[in-house]
């Protein structure tokens, strides 16, 4: 007969006992700031930027007007720059001298501009304050190229201003047009004045009609004296090729004794000669006893 063989069998390592039926687990509390709502700072944050603006605003208002009466200066420097040809450093002083009894901070420099380009000669005017004490005022004169009829002077640009010293620009071209015209005469007259340059010719007075015809006078030079050229209305660059071309084949040698070339033609052009002039006859002398 055969024992029973009791066994023991030792608990496996590893495994968490059985919780017993009924049995309830722990469960570590959460502490109280988890628990309780969070505050919400974004309002407040929100709030505090534009306030912190306002206040550092004031400030910076209360500061500049505290140290505005230490800072604002009277000005006692004037300093004009530009290549000045036409105008002294002296009436632009006089000119400028209501606006510069104020201070540093309250002169008004537009209208000082604005006062110093109403002056015939200047063209452009730039004026900046120079710290602490210092107006800086740049200057561009006016350039003239021609006169413009009988009471203006023009520019390069074609625009016309008055000086009053006119009568010492007699040696300039004299350009005649409509007022509308102005720049237009004054670009043909450096197209024209270009062509014409090489050939030993300048332009003494160039003329833009009502009609729209053009005329042209040469000044005496070492091409000989002044000659009128009709150019009529428009293709003024052909037309002066076309007296250029023959000019070198044909007139220059009389160009001494012509007094007008007609370019109005498509083809070709036509010469008006001087009239001769007449020889003096000699008085015959008178014996006296």
């Amino acid at each position: 007969m055969q024992g029973a063989m009791l066994r023991h069998q030792q608990p496996a390592t590893g495994r968490s006992k059985p919780v017993p039926r009924g049995a309830s687990r722990m469960v570590a509390k959460e502490p109280l700031s988890a628990r309780l709502p969070k505050a919400n700072f974004s309002i407040f944050k929100r709030l505090i930027w534009p306030v912190l603006l306002v206040a550092a605003a004031f400030g910076a208002y209360e500061g500049a007007q505290r140290l505005m009466p230490y800072a604002d200066r009277p000005i006692t420097k004037i300093a004009v720059q530009g290549d000045l040809s036409y105008i002294s450093q002296q009436a632009v002083q006089q000119r400028i001298a209501p606006y510069v009894a104020a201070s540093f901070f309250t002169v008004d420099l537009a209208s000082m501009r604005a006062e110093l380009e109403k002056m015939p000669w200047i063209a452009h005017a730039e004026v900046r304050r120079v710290w602490p004490d210092e107006v800086v005022i740049r200057l561009e004169e006016q350039l003239p190229v021609a006169r413009w009829g009988e009471e203006a002077l023009l520019n390069n640009q074609g625009q016309a201003f008055t000086p009053r010293e006119l009568a010492n620009y007699e040696h300039l071209p004299q350009l005649f047009g409509p007022q509308r015209a102005q720049q237009q005469v004054m670009q043909q007259y450096q197209v024209l004045s270009q062509m014409l340059r090489p050939m030993g010719f300048s332009i003494a007075r160039l003329e833009l009609r009502e009609r729209g015809s053009w005329f042209l006078t040469t000044g005496a030079g070492s091409a000989g004296a002044g000659i009128e050229l009709l150019l009529g209305r428009d293709h003024l660059v052909e037309k002066m090729r076309r007296f250029i071309a023959i000019y070198d084949k044909t007139l220059k040698e009389q160009i001494t004794n012509i007094a007008r070339i007609d370019l109005r033609y498509a083809n070709g052009l036509a010469v008006g000669w001087r009239e001769p002039i007449a020889p003096t006859t000699a008085q015959p002398a008178v014996a006296k006893n």
